[in-house]
């Protein structure tokens, strides 16, 4: 991003945690054993593509009520997904405030049960046929962004002999390139599971932690129908959210 003194705003490495941490026992195998190797990028498509603006976006995209349905022409409730209805929504900006629109963002989840429709999930909650668990959008000219899903259960992991994952939506945001993505994890306010849970636990920084945490908002949900919840990303500089490392 740019302001007035310096073409980009340096990127805080320590904020995020090391790429080694036992704890978190996944991290030890794929640690790298060997000092990273900076790449320059070779073309001018990685610095300023693709032009999302052109994507071709289906009418339930961010829809994960509806573009997943077993039968869409049932009517009603009926073939609708089990589970806490909510929406998720939300600004992609920079440090400065400035929106960043007409960029993608992906998500997906587990649903109501806490499984992925994944051939490797072998999580014995059931799967839910009319819940694919992936949503995509554009920014508005404001960089909002807006999702209609179900609100995911946590589940058991093997990293401990009791080990969970607090309830999460993992959002990408794509940036002005493919080289810029982006992902992270979004979690609930006030889930008791967020201390817990051994990978949050290799974030030190308290306030990193909180880049994570999605709002209630109640202005923003929906009577009688569902809570929303607001995440803001921020994609450069002091106040950035967390994103994982690639």
């Amino acid at each position: 991003m740019q302001d007035d003194n310096k073409r980009f705003v340096e990127r805080d490495r320590d904020w995020h945690p090391p790429a080694y941490a036992p704890g978190y026992k996944t991290s030890v195998a794929r640690s790298p054993s060997q000092a990273l190797v900076s790449l320059q990028t070779s073309s001018v498509s990685e610095l300023t593509g693709p032009d999302f603006r052109r994507l071709r976006m289906g009418p339930d995209d961010n829809d994960l009520l509806m573009n997943f349905r077993e039968d869409p022409a049932l009517a009603g409730t009926a073939g609708l997904p089990v589970g806490e209805r909510i929406i998720l929504f939300g600004r992609v900006v920079d440090q400065f405030g400035k929106p960043v629109p007409h960029t993608l963002v992906e998500m997906w989840q587990a649903n109501a049960g806490g499984r992925y429709r994944h051939k490797k999930d072998g999580y014995l909650a059931p799967l839910d046929p009319n819940f694919g668990g992936v949503g995509r959008c554009l920014t508005d000219e404001q960089g909002w962004y807006r999702f209609r899903t179900i609100k995911p259960g946590p589940y058991p992991w093997g990293n401990g002999i009791n080990t969970w994952r607090p309830a999460h939506i993992h959002v990408s945001v794509m940036g002005p390139s493919i080289s810029t993505r982006l992902i992270t994890q979004m979690y609930f306010e006030g889930d008791p599971l967020i201390p817990l849970c051994p990978i949050v636990q290799t974030i030190k920084d308290p306030e990193a932690v909180e880049t994570m945490i999605g709002r209630l908002d109640m202005a923003r949900s929906r009577p009688m129908d569902c809570l929303a919840y607001r995440f803001d990303l921020v994609v450069r500089g002091e106040l950035q959210t967390y994103f994982e490392n690639p």
